[in-house]
């Protein structure tokens, strides 16, 4: 299994709101601290705020910001949210399942099962248990205090 770059970048701009509670972050300080383009990260951002994990300020001192505190925003939710477009197999795909044998393959109830118990591990994960106590993270986050 493997994670797209948007739910990874999302992953990441939240750490970084978390680690910075008390800025409003701007994209090209994020985009810098977790090694992602302006670009990609804006429609990561634009995404983030439509499904409420983010509010969005505008104007000369905008940015974003975590809506809700990190012990309420689960990983499970980021990723399903993220993940949910991109099938996790061919035949999972409604639109561009072309296997041959998917009318009698048992394989994909297995692969069902399996990806909801990978959800299900990460629906206990909090950006918090990410964040908070980690010195490491910290380190790379963190920015000063907004004047």
């Amino acid at each position: 299994m493997r994670l797209t770059v948007r739910t990874n970048i999302a992953m990441r701009a939240l750490m970084s709101c978390a680690m910075n509670p008390t800025r409003i972050m701007r994209k090209a300080e994020i985009a810098k601290a977790v090694g992602a383009s302006e670009a990609h990260l804006g429609v990561v951002i634009n995404q983030l705020s439509q499904t409420g994990f983010i509010e969005t300020l505008r104007g000369r001192h905008g940015g974003i910001r975590l809506k809700f505190p990190p012990q309420a925003i689960s990983v499970g939710r980021v990723f399903r949210i993220f993940e949910a477009s991109t099938p996790f197999t061919e035949c999972f795909s409604a639109r561009d399942n072309h296997c041959p044998i998917a009318s009698a393959c048992k394989l994909r109830s297995s692969l069902d099962t399996a990806l909801e118990a990978f959800y299900s591990s990460l629906d206990a994960v909090t950006l918090e248990d990410l964040t908070c106590g980690n010195t490491g993270l910290e380190r790379l986050l963190s920015l000063e205090p907004a004047a």
